[in-house]
């Protein structure tokens, strides 16, 4: 059996929650208020994530599947959801040390965090949405 000439991709669909302020330490607490709003708030605040893990690539002609769900289920968990979910990602996340944990720098974040582990040959795409109608996309080409 040959490979088919077109690519699929498998989706994975999780979901975390997580407090996070949004702040740059070089600003002033006028200049932070301006920009980040109700973000700011130094008690911190949280959102429900919904996340969209895609792997595209071509279909292994012995499985058939791209990447079997259960290996990207697995992975996801380790990665992203143990150390993301119910913790303060400005506190208790330490790729955020430093990093502002906007939803642009989340998605971002958990891409690093997956690449190494799916298979050079094949892409990966973040879809977060940090609400329902607000979401993010990385890499975005």
């Amino acid at each position: 059996m040959t490979q088919a000439p077109f690519k699929t991709a498998i989706v994975r669909k999780e979901h975390f929650n997580a407090a996070h302020r949004l702040h740059n330490p070089q600003w002033d607490d006028t200049q932070n208020a301006k920009v980040f709003g109700k973000c700011n708030n130094p008690n911190y605040h949280g959102h429900n994530y919904d996340l969209e893990v895609k792997v595209i690539g071509f279909c292994d002609p012995q499985t058939g599947y791209v990447m079997d769900a259960k290996v990207l289920s697995d992975l996801i968990k380790k990665e992203v959801l143990y150390p993301f979910d119910h913790k303060n990602l400005n506190i208790e996340v330490p790729e955020f040390q430093g990093l502002n944990p906007t939803a642009e720098n989340i998605a971002r974040v958990i891409y690093e965090k997956l690449r190494p582990s799916i298979h050079p040959e094949m892409d990966l795409k973040i879809k977060l949405y940090e609400t329902p109608r607000n979401f993010v996309e990385f890499p975005y080409e």
